[in-house]
């Protein structure tokens, strides 16, 4: 191959239906001895498609397989050879003929060899962070594609398979028991954002078409293609795109950073602009750009009262006045369940109760309990809702409350992802702001705190134990209202 001119790299392209590359390698004057000097950049510069970009590197590391002695094992399976510093070691050998007895795909899905700086990682049983976690995916979404011969979509079982199978692989990756849905929505969106600037594969314009995308336009030029991509703000991480974005968007971002600076803020303009740039936020969100990167762009959401603003813009609900009534309409009830009879929190409330008279303190004492008290009342794990006097250790939405019965010295403050977001007056607008902020930020609530949150929403948004709550809410929200009445 590497004596081999450009006609006979492009006779070959023909024979093994890659057809479409062969006016690019003219027009690029790939030779035999440049086609196995390609990169992997190289080749995302010279291959359009993603497809056509795996089947190539594959290809290409397979006759390098074949001349290093590896064709028995390597070429035979069809798959890339591994890149870890042991690719010749036993263990990686093993893996190689694993994987050859699982081109097809089945429940016993092999993963691939991943790279060294994400094995590193995933060998010391660390969870990874945002930017390791889109190494992962962009991994697996490459292996998968291949596995598809070009495919870019996969079905729901091919998802299940992959991603059970790196679960079972690292356990320590599922986040809280949510760890399979939280993946397999990362590795559509992978896929999803590979096939968003595809315009020339017969399959997705066919798919697009099907779904809506594009639905009455032409097929774009690649001179328009390349103007859109001048004119689209790319995510970090290269995730998510703002769509549609302009000079005007620009000058909202622009406006939002300077004006959260001030100490005196312009609120009916915020709320204008918060107005404008409402659905530009929400594709952001619902694609899962990093909440980074979305605070970033749009500080007022670290405002409880534009937090609050953007659940009632998605809700039509005044989650704050909801959050008040429940609090008054459940307190003495809640406090005197004997399932919470003796819990920490109560008996700290008991103690703090008598050194005050005052009926708006005693009343707010009250209320503060019953908040923290809700995860016992509905068996589940208090950690996940609000870490008393302790350091946050979880990832989504939790709130930090510190000496929750002094009058003067009671702090609660919202954090998401380990990051304070905003900090808080009360116990009442601490709630408010919890329950917004998985909502607003598309945030999945944990399985072990899922009973307390049925019951606030159920409330929250008018669902009077609805058929889809579970039994355990629907039962303790009827013991409540019983005691009530």
């Amino acid at each position: 191959m590497e004596s081999w001119s450009v006609d006979q790299v492009c006779n070959w392209l023909v024979q093994r239906n890659l057809g479409e590359l062969v006016p690019k390698f003219r027009e690029e004057e790939v030779s035999g001895a440049a086609l196995l000097a390609l990169n992997d950049r190289m080749v995302q510069q010279l291959v359009k498609k993603i497809g056509h970009q795996a089947v190539l590197m594959d290809l290409i590391n397979k006759y390098q397989q074949q001349n290093n002695g590896l064709e028995s094992s390597a070429y035979s399976c069809e798959i890339a050879p591994p890149k870890s510093p042991e690719a010749n070691s036993g263990k990686n050998m093993k893996h190689v003929f694993a994987r050859c007895e699982t081109v097809q795909w089945t429940n016993s899905y092999i993963l691939p060899e991943f790279p060294y700086d994400v094995q590193c990682i995933l060998a010391e049983r660390k969870c990874p962070d945002h930017s390791m976690r889109i190494r992962i995916i962009e991994f697996l979404q490459a292996d998968m594609t291949k596995y598809l011969e070009g495919s870019l979509y996969p079905n729901s079982q091919q998802y299940n398979v992959v991603v059970n199978a790196l679960l079972q692989a690292y356990p320590f990756l599922d986040d809280d028991g949510n760890g399979f849905l939280l993946w397999k929505r990362a590795l559509k969106d992978r896929f999803k954002y590979v096939r968003r600037p595809i315009e020339d594969d017969e399959q997705v314009m066919r798919n697009k078409c099907k779904f809506g995308h594009r639905r009455g336009q032409t097929k774009k030029s690649s001179a328009e293609n390349r103007c859109d991509e001048i004119q689209t703000v790319q995510i970090k991480e290269e995730i998510v795109y703002l769509e549609g974005h302009d000079t005007e968007m620009d000058e909202h971002i622009i406006w939002f950073k300077q004006e959260y600076m001030k100490t005196e803020r312009n609120w009916e303009e915020v709320d204008k602009r918060m107005n404008k740039t409402l659905e530009t936020r929400r594709k952001m969100i619902s694609n899962k750009a990093p909440l980074k990167e979305i605070l970033r762009l749009f500080p007022f959401l670290r405002c409880p009262y534009q937090l609050f603003r953007e659940f009632q813009l998605l809700t039509h609900m005044d989650i704050y006045k909801k959050t008040v009534e429940i609090l008054e309409i459940y307190s003495e009830n809640i406090l005197t369940l004997y399932s919470v009879r003796n819990n920490p929190i109560n008996v700290m409330l008991r103690e703090n109760l008598k050194q005050h008279t005052e009926e708006d303190i005693l009343k707010y004492m009250k209320m503060t309990a019953t908040c923290l008290l809700l995860p016992d009342v509905f068996g589940d794990d208090s950690s996940l809702f609000a870490a008393v006097n302790e350091e946050v250790k979880v990832l989504t939405p939790v709130l930090e409350v510190k000496n929750p019965f002094s009058v003067n010295t009671c702090e609660f403050a919202l954090y998401v992802e380990k990051e304070k977001l905003t900090q808080l007056d009360d116990c009442t607008m601490a709630l408010a702001a919890l329950l917004a902020a998985f909502h607003v930020f598309g945030i999945q609530c944990p399985k072990r705190i899922h009973n307390t949150f049925n019951f606030l929403e159920s409330l929250v948004l008018e669902r009077k134990s609805p058929q889809s709550l579970p039994k355990k809410v629907k039962r303790k929200l009827e013991e409540l209202e019983c005691l009530n009445s």
